[in-house]
């Protein structure tokens, strides 16, 4: 059994680098990567202790089949969100039937993170990104003319005062985005992990993560506007993935927090 075991978990482990290096462009800085490759580490030790059963049932080949066909379906395909898809549902298919009954609906909540682990939004999430950048473009031309400025804007261009800015890919805060809710369900879990609110924080935190990409155009903006573009579009920028990472990671310790002391106060039972 403890062959068994040990050779199931290579297996994944194995089928998890060939999805991070097949497509190597999601690694273009520290901020995008980093986060990525710790999530699956950082899972196993928020769901320690793993104790495993004395008399675990075999692994249900349904589930098995499922999971392989979402794999062998992504390989074909060239969808890394397949992939993902289909190595969670290997991953869930051994924990379910190998981990004890009690720790399971705690692992659960955990299972956002080896969702997280792959780049499949950083690779694939074009339409999100496009996204990101029209409303954080028309967003940034709303706040400054509501403060009086001339603005002009069409679709991710703005003119603010005169001054062209373009909300460029480099804006779309795809290349953190995914980081950025590595680090907000890692949060989510240790505040608030144990309520049943827990499951509706996690999409909301698409919605931080556009604000504080969105607060980072409007801070761009704004630095353009009183120290020059040339200021702006250097350093400024270049760390702006950065910015985006710590703001993202303020609102959501200041949401989270905020919540869980309300909860207390509130009595709400536990959903573990």
């Amino acid at each position: 059994m403890i062959f068994r075991n040990l050779f199931f978990l290579l297996f994944l482990a194995a089928t998890a680098v060939h999805i991070w290096v097949r497509d190597s462009s999601w690694m273009i800085s520290p901020e995008n990567t980093l986060p990525v490759i710790i999530a699956l580490p950082l899972f196993i030790w928020l769901g320690a202790p793993w104790k495993l059963r004395k008399a675990p049932p075999p692994l249900p080949s349904g589930s098995l089949i499922i999971g392989a066909s979402g794999y062998i379906l992504g390989l074909l395909l060239d969808i890394t969100l397949l992939l993902t898809a289909g190595w969670i549902c290997l991953l869930w298919t051994w924990i379910s039937s190998r981990v004890e009954q009690d720790a399971l609906p705690r692992i659960r909540r955990l299972m956002v993170l080896p969702f997280l682990a792959f780049p499949w939004l950083s690779i694939e999430g074009d339409a999100v990104g496009w996204y990101f950048r029209i409303t954080g473009a028309w967003m940034t031309a709303e706040v400054f003319a509501s403060m009086g400025f001339n603005v002009l804007h069409e679709g991710t261009r703005i003119i603010v005062q005169g001054l062209p800015v373009g909300v460029g890919e480099a804006c779309s805060g795809m290349n953190v985005l995914q980081s950025m809710l590595i680090a907000g369900s890692a949060l989510a879990y240790l505040f608030i992990g144990g309520y049943r609110s827990y499951w509706w924080n996690i999409p909301a935190l698409v919605l931080i993560a556009w604000l504080a990409n969105t607060l980072r155009i409007v801070v761009l903006c704004v630095t353009a506007l009183t120290l020059g573009s040339e200021f702006a579009l250097g350093m400024f920028h270049t760390w702006g993935g950065w910015i985006v990472l710590v703001l993202m990671l303020c609102l959501s310790w200041t949401v989270l927090s905020v919540q869980e002391s309300c909860l207390r106060k509130a009595g709400s039972p536990s959903s573990l």
